[in-house]
């Protein structure tokens, strides 16, 4: 990794604020990584004579900083920058590009959406409460937690730059899924248009539950049962989500099915390969694609 810490920022081509750190400057670092062929950073309490090569953000109230008065703008839907979400505005293409030439605008907003938008939600207080008795895990409290603790004796500097290796993970996952998604919208596209009754095939796995439930298509409001081959052999009918993220699903798989496997789950259906059915009812397997369409047409007429 390209990307090395000095306390002169005479020599410093990415400024940001020292003391604690967090997700926002970390993710921000990790951008402008992809974009210089060397990065130095320079933590500093404060911004003095920045020379016209050097990139300040997350301080100094400049364009790529977000704490002055009135913050520094906010989406349409309301989800203000932090100085990820501002770099990324201002470098998200010039990023992409070093990992696909193809559909730059749909990967750089999906991406905002998918993973930006949160580091940025995440550092203005705009993430609601979940009013739980335990804690949700985020990425924003997974990089906050490479910051010493306050009975340790480690270099604040070092520990960045170990919180700038997972996100660098984190990071280059994230762009491979998007960019993958992305490609897979056409094909998906296509399933949904030539979907009938209810029902949607895909003849290899397409990540496939984003892109349904965005479609214009009419035809995808009606799909309640996905069939495509399984990764552990045989074919899955799945349910469809009635949204992003929710365990919720447009219609169920048959209440007598569920938890059922094999003889007992073959009986109960009259389909000869069909081998497992979830608890939950939102998935269950047969050996052969005609046998996972007769499950899915069951489930679907009942």
């Amino acid at each position: 990794m390209n990307i090395r810490i000095t306390k002169n920022s005479e020599e410093a081509n990415c400024i940001t604020h020292s003391g604690t750190f967090h997700c926002d400057e970390v993710f921000s670092t990790i951008l402008f990584s992809k974009i210089l062929p060397n990065v130095v950073v320079c933590r500093t309490p404060k911004v003095e004579n920045v020379k016209e090569d050097q990139y300040v953000y997350d301080i100094g109230g400049g364009e790529l900083d977000h704490h002055q008065y009135g913050g520094n703008g906010e989406r349409e839907n309301g989800v203000k920058y932090s100085s990820c979400g501002l770099v990324w505005k201002k470098f998200g293409r010039d990023v992409i590009k070093k990992y696909t030439n193809e559909k730059i605008d749909e990967v750089w907003k999906k991406l905002d959406k998918d993973l930006i938008q949160c580091i940025d939600a995440g550092d203005n207080g705009q993430i609601p409460p979940f009013n739980l008795d335990y804690k949700i895990v985020q990425i924003a409290g997974i990089i906050a937690d490479f910051n010493p603790n306050w009975d340790e004796d480690l270099d604040p500097d070092n520990q960045f730059l170990k919180a700038i290796k997972l996100a660098n993970v984190v990071f280059d996952n994230a762009i491979k899924n998007t960019i993958s998604k992305v490609k897979a919208i056409e094909k998906v596209e296509l399933a949904i248009n030539n979907s009938s009754d209810g029902i949607m095939v895909l003849e290899q796995y397409l990540p496939w539950k984003d892109i349904l439930l965005e479609s214009s298509n009419e035809k995808a409001k009606l799909i309640n049962f996905v069939v495509f081959p399984s990764n552990r052999g045989g074919y899955n009918v799945y349910t469809v989500p009635i949204q992003e993220g929710s365990f919720e699903s447009r219609k169920l798989l048959p209440e007598e099915w569920a938890g059922l496997k094999d003889e007992k789950l073959q009986k109960v259906t009259n389909v000869k390969t069909a081998s497992f059915c979830h608890n939950k009812r939102f998935i269950c397997v047969a050996e052969t694609k005609e046998d996972a369409l007769k499950l899915a047409e069951i489930a679907n007429n009942k």
